[in-house]
């Protein structure tokens, strides 16, 4: 059968799904001893559960779409639910930075009231599921796999804008600080359990993920790859831990006895489940051949320690998904007590979050919790502190009254906003021109358009639609499927999740709509197997060239009466499908689009203002313009998982070069050479080459994919009303040839800890618009358990009040394996002018430790030397350094 990737695209457009209250009865809840411990009474419970199905039952649950069992009034539940940086639902969803830009913070406690209001949403969307009885679908579950904890080691990786950055403290405080946001005040009982994924030394490529066998030294493993997966496990007490594709000496991460048996659940104590990555399971026989068959496959998992599997069969409806773990068990593979012990840890899970009514109330969430007014605070705030200024001659903050022109195939994008991993319904996204020309109500702002780019794709906005009837928006009509369920695959292996689907004749609800997106499932009498059409007007703003067409798949488009795009030949993970038009201001012009969606699926009617002669209006608005501010970068659909972009630069969803775009390298040259003060404002979620704009730039801001009110942010760093503040939690280098090979997983030569260069921008760098000293840095104490307590003060030198971080690195003795230096401390506050105030770190033995290269870690007996600074020491920022010994090598736990 034909392999298709169904996973890329479920994060983007899933149809979201819904489930039917039920109650536990009241016998199966006095089986229960009043006062025993919340894990040990849903333990309890979930034993008496299990025991009471049959054999057949259980083989389907131990996958992610989980099907009712009636008789034990157990409904449907389904496990994949995604959250990355916000709540992939139905309605529009609060859209937080990406990741990377929240690393970018070095704000901790920031990051944890990001993911509580991600919790907060994850429950009132399974409210929702409740309410419409479908809890079968995607994103309706309490649990969320997230965050991504895996070490952005090389620039090259597409996914890394999902992650923390390349060092394994930052990862580490980040990660405990989602998970203990989204689990809430108490992980026995947790509101939503966190999944930290891809355990473990998973970091690209994309296109080998699935095959490739990554040799990881000792020393590596625990130094780089296992600190971020411990702290989530030990200190934040994940309930959950997904299990990555590829092989980690030989073995299949989901079939680890090294991760999964003596880390997991040996060394670090973990009691919960482990789901696989979806089809993880699947590729330990079909690309890995660790086993001859699926089920030798299903049972080297569940003998590893993985409970939950992930498998995309389960959206296109392939029969008798568990037979393989029946098999297994019929052949002497696995044993009941194999597969009860893995149900038992699922469904106590159940019961613990509230799904299974017994031990706590089932979450009632109002829909209003959603997006909520504080919920949009939040997300600009972690956009503003989330930008990094790296370089700025003066020209910023810009004055009042500025004249701009605003260019860049960006600069008025939305799309890029989002990041991966994201809901296409957010708050209304704000680009960085609208921001500015609300930030400088009375200057004057000119965008100028850019010419056909990669880059092209944003939604088309409710005001430039019409219904039939005329108001804005689209006329929805709801069409049922004809058979309830769709069909396996046939003989010529294609499901029909990509054939045309069968509907019954009249439409089952008919409504307004203010775009095409995928928003069926607050409509109850719509199946999960339908199709939707949309009709209605498109009315331009202004005259011009467009680019219009749909993004997603399993979608087509007419345009005045006549075919236009037909998504069903586009690869999973391709660009927007555009065409260029010409379209006349206030003109109506008619478009219907059809989706059809088999419990996931959907599109968006996607355009792009673009012109001709982009250098000539370049050059005009230069002309009358004081300063340009050039917006340029990437999309999360070039850079992305397993992406099929077709796109120069790009491979499989990871980047064969640094460079930006060539189309944007001419556009900032022929900007520069006009003369004028040329500000740099990059969108992406990796590190590029910014060697040129070092050079000829007045400024540079890095922006990462900032998330709904990015264009907000970003205005109100240039205009001054924000003091940036964010810091890299990357290496930006100037060059690949630089690096080690993509491939290679040795961290030698690498990340700023072993990377012997010189980086174009150092990881922990960031500028301000105020000036900071460090002084009187000193051991202050080094207590008797080994643990040491560095102060130092701060001063506020500058004219304006800022937020500082300060950064506190280590140096090591001269110790085979120790890292050039590493991170052990951060604090980010604010300081008024001439302010000051005393920082002070307490470094654990485990802060203190290193890594010998057998892979013991230790607190080793030396010479230390600490510093304090804005970021890493020789690298020009402010900063105080002081030198400590410890008198005894001390061994630390794994």
């Amino acid at each position: 059968m034909k392999r298709y990737s169904w996973r890329h695209h479920v994060y983007q457009t899933a149809m979201i799904a819904i489930a039917v209250p039920f109650h536990v009865s009241s016998a199966q809840a006095q089986d229960v001893a009043p006062k025993t411990a919340p894990r040990d009474q849903a333990d309890t419970m979930a034993a008496s559960l299990v025991a009471r199905m049959t054999p057949d039952e259980k083989f389907e649950q131990l996958l992610n779409a989980a099907p009712a069992i009636p008789h034990l009034n157990v409904p449907e539940y389904n496990w994949w639910t995604e959250s990355l940086h916000g709540a992939l639902g139905t309605v529009p969803t609060t859209n937080f930075p990406e990741p990377i830009g929240l690393a970018a913070t070095f704000d901790d406690a920031l990051v944890k009231d990001v993911a509580g209001q991600i919790s907060v949403e994850l429950r009132a969307l399974h409210t929702l599921a409740r309410k419409t009885g479908r809890m079968d679908r995607i994103g309706t579950g309490l649990n969320s796999w997230s965050p991504n904890i895996n070490i952005f080691r090389d620039p090259r990786w597409g996914r890394g804008q999902e992650t923390y950055g390349e060092d394994p403290y930052l990862t580490a405080h980040m990660g405990v600080a989602f998970v203990a946001g989204l689990q809430g005040p108490n992980p026995e009982l947790p509101d939503i359990i966190a999944t930290p994924k891809h355990f473990a030394v998973h970091s690209g490529p994309e296109s080998t993920r699935h095959s490739a066998n990554v040799f990881v030294s000792a020393h590596d493993l625990e130094d780089t790859y296992l600190p971020a997966f411990r702290a989530a496990i030990v200190e934040g007490r994940a309930g959950s831990i997904m299990c990555a594709y590829n092989r980690v000496d030989a073995q299949p991460a989901c079939g680890s006895d090294l991760l999964l048996k003596d880390r997991l659940r040996g060394a670090w104590g973990f009691k919960g489940y482990v789901v696989s990555d979806c089809d993880a399971v699947k590729d330990i026989a079909d690309t890995h051949r660790y086993a001859p068959d699926a089920a030798t496959a299903a049972a080297v998992a569940l003998h590893a320690g993985m409970d939950n599997e992930c498998n995309t069969g389960t959206i296109i409806n392939l029969p008798d998904l568990g037979a393989r773990y029946r098999d297994a068990l019929k052949r002497g593979l696995i044993s009941q007590n194999d597969i009860d012990s893995a149900l038992i840890r699922l469904f106590s899970a159940r019961y613990r979050v509230g799904d299974l009514a017994g031990l706590r109330d089932i979450p009632k969430v109002p829909l209003t919790q959603i997006n909520s007014s504080s919920a949009q605070a939040l997300a600009l705030r972690a956009a503003e502190r989330s930008l990094v200024l790296l370089k700025n001659d003066g020209t910023l903050p810009l004055k009042p009254g500025v004249k701009l022109a605003v260019i860049g195939p960006l600069a008025d994008a939305t799309r890029v906003l989002r990041g991966n991993y994201s809901s296409s319904q957010s708050n209304p996204p704000v680009s960085i021109a609208q921001g500015l020309r609300a930030a400088f109500p009375q200057a004057d702002v000119s965008l100028v358009p850019f010419g056909e780019s990669f880059t092209d794709g944003d939604r088309v906005p409710t005001s430039a639609l019409r219904s039939p009837s005329g108001k804005p928006g689209l006329l929805a009509r709801y069409y049922n499927a004809a058979h309830a369920e769709p069909q396996p695959p046939g003989p010529d292996g294609v499901p029909e999740f990509v054939k045309p689907l069968a509907v019954l004749p009249d439409p089952v609800v008919s409504r307004i709509e203010p775009d095409a997106a995928a928003r069926s499932l607050d409509l109850a009498q719509v199946s999960n197997y339908h199709k939707v059409v949309w009709t209605g007007f498109l009315v331009p703003p202004a005259t011009g060239t467009y680019r219009l067409g749909l993004a997603g798949f399993s979608g087509k488009m007419t345009f005045e009466g006549k075919p236009f795009v037909d998504l069903g030949a586009e690869a999973f993970g391709a660009l927007p499908n555009l065409k260029t038009v010409k379209l006349v201001a206030g003109h109506r012009y008619p478009i219907e689009i059809t989706a059809q969606s088999l419990k996931m699926g959907g599109v968006d009617l996607m355009w792009k203002r673009v012109v001709e002669d982009a250098d000539a209006q370049l050059d005009a608005a230069a002309a009358k313009a004081d300063v340009i501010v050039a917006v340029v970068g990437l999309t999360s659909d070039m850079e992305g998982e397993e992406t099929r972009a077709v796109v120069p630069g790009f491979k499989g969803g990871d980047k064969t070069t640094l460079d930006l775009p060539a189309d944007q390298i001419a556009m900032l040259e022929r900007a520069h050479k006009t003369g004028k003060p040329l500000v740099v404002v990059a969108m992406n979620g990796s590190p590029i080459n910014l060697g040129w704009a070092k050079e000829n730039a007045a400024a540079i801001v890095e922006a990462w994919y900032p998330g709904q009110s990015g264009g907000t942010a970003v205005a109100d760093v240039l205009s001054g009303k924000v003091n940036p503040s964010g810091r890299l939690p990357l290496t930006f280098y100037r060059r690949l040839e630089d690096l080690p090979a993509f491939d290679d997983y040795s961290m030698e030569g690498r990340t700023y800890r072993y990377f012997a260069g010189k980086p174009l921008y150092p990881f922990g760098y960031g500028l301000s618009y105020t000036t900071f000293d460090y002084q009187d840095l000193h051991v202050a104490q080094q207590a008797d358990d080994g643990s040491v307590t560095i102060k130092a003060r701060v001063r506020n030198t500058g004219q304006r009040a800022g937020a500082e971080v300060a950064q506190l690195y280590l140096t090591f003795p001269d110790i085979k394996g120790a890292p050039r230096i590493a991170l052990r401390g951060f604090k980010r506050f604010e300081l008024k002018p001439g302010e000051s105030r005393e920082v002070a770190f307490t470094l654990s033995p485990r802060d203190l430790s290193a890594v010998s290269q057998d892979g013991q870690r230790q607190m080793f007996a030396g010479h230390y030397r600490v510093s304090v600074g804005s970021g890493q020491p020789n690298t020009g920022v402010p900063g105080s350094s002081a030198e400590f010994d410890i008198g005894k090598t001390v061994a630390l736990p794994e």
